[in-house]
């Protein structure tokens, strides 16, 4: 299910925050999904593409095709919802103000960010991380074998000092895909529709084709 919850809407007692740039989404961002509202029994989790992110080195995709694919991607997986606000949203884009809108939107709720190990090293570099802290748990998504996982993981908690109760870890099969790879794969002509299928599901894999993404990457 895709699309913003009605306003009619109960607010969640648990609301999870997935954002990334999903250029394009894949089975891994499906996979985290699906993870994140059983090990964190989440009411509602917001899938949040990106707009101008500040960050990135690389030139991104159109956002009307990302959140597109988003919507195909995470459709079919109950209490997900692909939030367009950010896509919409002038200027640079920054997590804690879509933070901000949905405590304001839900305010009874407790909020969980989910991110990625690489993205957690770098936090103390992400705008305004210390109000991010007072406003959602931070769920770092680690995979089997990961080089995070396990003590490594508690040891740049415990950096926070007082604050290392507002991080957690979110338990993820290893799963060897990434965006990057994909939208080489498309560039290179290297792929077939079939492996492509095998990595971002079959819907993003159909659009990617129909749109003719990544070609001149």
């Amino acid at each position: 299910m895709s699309g913003k919850p009605s306003p009619g809407r109960k607010p969640a007692a648990r609301i999870g925050v997935f954002g990334g740039a999903f250029d394009p989404p894949h089975n891994a961002h499906v996979a985290l999904a699906k993870a994140a509202i059983a090990q964190f029994s989440l009411d509602t989790l917001y899938v949040v593409p990106t707009g101008h992110a500040w960050h990135k080195s690389q030139a991104l995709s159109a956002p009307a095709h990302r959140l597109a694919m988003a919507k195909l991607a995470f459709e079919d997986i109950p209490h997900v919802f692909v939030d367009e606000r950010e896509v919409q949203r002038p200027g640079p884009t920054f997590t804690i103000d879509t933070l901000l809108a949905l405590q304001a939107e839900n305010p009874a709720a407790q909020l969980y960010l989910f991110i990625g190990a690489d993205q957690f090293a770098a936090f103390r570099q992400w705008h305004r991380w210390q109000d991010i802290l007072d406003i959602a748990i931070i769920c770092i998504a680690a995979r089997a074998q990961s080089t995070l996982a396990g003590g490594q993981f508690e040891a740049q908690f415990e950096a926070y000092g007082s604050r290392s109760d507002r991080f957690s870890v979110l338990n993820l099969p290893l799963m060897p895909v990434s965006a990057t790879q994909i939208r080489q794969l498309t560039a290179s002509g290297a792929a077939t529709a079939g492996e492509i299928t095998q990595l971002v599901p079959e819907a993003v894999a159909r659009y990617i084709s129909l749109q003719q993404l990544y070609r001149s990457h």
